[in-house]
């Protein structure tokens, strides 16, 4: 379980700042279990070309129960009308032994995504597939964020809000935004705390602990990054929360 939760810090680095260089970090926390990973997440943009780097490590109590969990999710691209334009998208993780690396390739005129997928052990390798995705998006999973504030034009707009992004292939790109109702916002001021925050919730369709369909709770401050994020009552865990300190 330990480390399937780093992939919630993948959908934390939002921002809408069309800035030279950003760098943002944030703790996980889970129950108990106290601190389980950190991550730093690197923007920098030349021109109309940009570069997001997001780095996680797991921590404590979390690094020993997932073999010293690493992973690195870098996206390349260029930049139109403001918003961010994949052509790459890699994954790499590595646990223990173990090695995956996951690079999308997104070519904007055929309309096509090619797939590498590499696994090896012990520095054999396991599996080395080369595949055509059955969808085409413009955004991976880290554009997607950021382009979300330009994306959903009225914030205040209660509703849900569907779009595909590479990286999510078993829900065939699907990714759900859902924005809350004025009656519901007690709960998530409640939840993620009070302030001039855009509050939503992130439906990633992909099971994440207990939470079958990975209902991420948000609170994106003004300049447009995640201050907080909530997965609300795990069976037996509580609640994993993550906040950002720098």
């Amino acid at each position: 379980m330990m480390k399937k939760s780093l992939f919630i810090l993948v959908l934390l680095f939002m921002s809408q700042i069309q800035a030279n260089v950003l760098d943002v970090s944030y703790k996980v926390s889970f129950g108990v279990f106290g601190k389980l990973g950190i991550s730093d997440a690197h923007l920098e943009t030349t021109g109309d070309k940009y570069t997001i780097d997001i780095k996680m490590k797991a921590t404590g109590l979390a690094k020993t129960l997932s073999k010293n969990r690493k992973e690195r999710h870098v996206s390349k691209g260029h930049i139109v009308n403001g918003l961010y334009v994949s052509d790459s998208y890699t994954v790499v993780k590595s646990y223990g032994k173990k090695h995956t690396e996951k690079r999308y390739t997104i070519d904007h005129n055929s309309k096509q995504v090619k797939k590498e997928y590499l696994r090896t052990k012990n520095g054999k390798i396991e599996k080395d597939e080369h595949t055509v995705l059955d969808f085409y998006s413009e955004n991976d999973l880290l554009t997607l964020y950021f382009n979300l504030s330009k994306m959903i034009k009225e914030r205040s707009k209660p509703g849900t809000y569907a779009f595909s992004a590479v990286g999510a292939e078993r829900q065939k790109g699907r990714v759900e935004v859902y924005i809350p109702k004025e009656s519901e916002l007690e709960g998530y001021k409640k939840t993620l705390g009070e302030g001039e925050y855009w509050y939503m919730t992130a439906v990633i369709y992909q099971k994440i602990f207990a939470s079958n369909k990975g209902e991420l709770m948000l609170a994106v401050g003004k300049d447009g990054i995640t201050q907080k994020a909530v997965l609300k009552d795990l069976m037996m865990f509580g609640d994993l929360v993550a906040e950002r300190i720098r």
